[in-house]
């Protein structure tokens, strides 16, 4: 029986990197559905809508977009009721156009497709394209599309368990320049790298990520893909608990 692979993401159902991982899927199953968000869902982490009505737009078929939907919301809908008795074996939420690394994943809807397919007792692995933010904000898909597949059947065949899901990031690199797979772990950067930052229009904002917290660690995901060429694979725990903190403060708090 071939593999039930859904995809979502949080660019939307229409974004470039949706139909790069449909192609992605299409190599690895010919069992594929697409459940995500009717328009740009970027930033909205593992935002569930509750308390609002939600709609299912269908779009082609196994096709679908969820009308003010989040990712989490279209992971949802897509294992629990659209794909009906047989939920899917894989969630590949992507791909995302521009780098999720470091803490970045605690806000990122793309990772939180995947953290969400993983909940919900699937193989989930996020993707994103890289970009070379100092040249500009063009995305150049070609190395996920050179080594998506690739990428992502190496994950489903290591993967022994439902309690971790996989953030990759592809880096922006010539395909034929990249130099592998390096499995590291995510950039703790010194402080969030959200701030606010003014607008051009008075009284008004944007949270923003105006510059890089400093220092950064050459042995996680962000200099590993940014400056090695590496497609890097970050395993994720979906058991949060620090163990031995528990340990650690277990009958030493008190009222």
């Amino acid at each position: 029986m071939s593999l039930r692979i859904l995809i979502t993401n949080d660019d939307g159902v229409d974004a470039p990197g949706i139909a790069i991982m449909a192609d992605i899927a299409h190599a690895l199953s010919d069992d594929v559905w697409i459940v995500a968000p009717d328009g740009n869902q970027s930033g909205a982490g593992h935002r569930f809508t509750l308390g609002r009505e939600l709609e299912i737009d269908q779009r082609g078929r196994q096709v679908f977009s969820v009308v003010g939907g989040s990712p989490a919301d279209c992971v949802v809908a897509g294992m629990t009721h659209l794909l009906g008795n047989r939920p899917a074996d894989v969630v590949l939420s992507g791909i995302n156009a521009g780098q999720n690394l470091g803490d970045i994943i605690n806000c990122s809807g793309t990772a939180a497709g995947a953290r969400e397919g993983a909940l919900q007792g699937a193989i989930g692995i996020a993707m994103s394209q890289g970009i070379n933010y100092e040249h500009g904000r063009d995305v150049n898909w070609s190395n996920s599309r050179h080594h998506g597949v690739a990428v992502a059947r190496a994950i489903i065949a290591a993967a022994t368990t439902s309690d971790h899901y996989y953030n990759v990031n592809f880096p922006f690199c010539d395909p034929l320049d990249t130099k592998g797979i390096a499995v590291v772990p995510h950039q703790r950067f010194s402080r969030s790298p959200f701030r606010h930052y003014p607008s051009d229009n008075k009284g008004k904002f944007f949270v923003a990520i105006p510059e890089t917290p400093l220092p950064l660690d050459r042995a996680s995901d962000f200099e590993v893909m940014r400056r090695d060429g590496y497609v890097t694979v970050t395993p994720m725990m979906l058991q949060q608990t620090d163990f031995a903190l528990v340990e650690q403060l277990s009958g030493t708090l008190s009222l």
